[in-house]
């Protein structure tokens, strides 16, 4: 009987803890995390959930010659934003399975 009363408290945890991280996933949505490239002359930023919402570009980068390099500091920053973007997500849903080895969690 106590294995069966183990197994009850595990899962509840376990509720407890999918309750929690539902929680983080949905604030996510609303954080904003911004990537940059070229010294900050193209800006992007994305929601906590990698949605891109907004894409900044100076002027002085805007060259027609070299439309080349604009794309390239415009996927630069993208990827930036991104990796921030995992990490958030990362440091706020690790912190409820810190420590638990659940395969294909974090």
């Amino acid at each position: 009987m106590r294995g069966n009363n183990n197994m009850q408290q595990m899962m509840k945890q376990m509720q407890k803890m999918q309750k929690k991280m539902t929680e983080e996933q949905e604030k996510l949505k609303e954080e904003r995390v911004e990537g940059t490239a070229g010294g900050g002359m193209v800006t992007v930023t994305v929601s906590g959930h990698k949605e891109v919402l907004d894409v900044v570009v100076k002027e002085d980068v805007v060259d027609p010659d070299d439309v080349d390099m604009l794309q390239d500091l415009i996927v630069a920053a993208t990827n930036d934003a991104l990796t921030k973007a995992d990490e958030l997500t990362s440091e706020r849903l690790g912190k409820h399975t810190k420590g638990m080895n659940i395969p294909g969690m974090m």
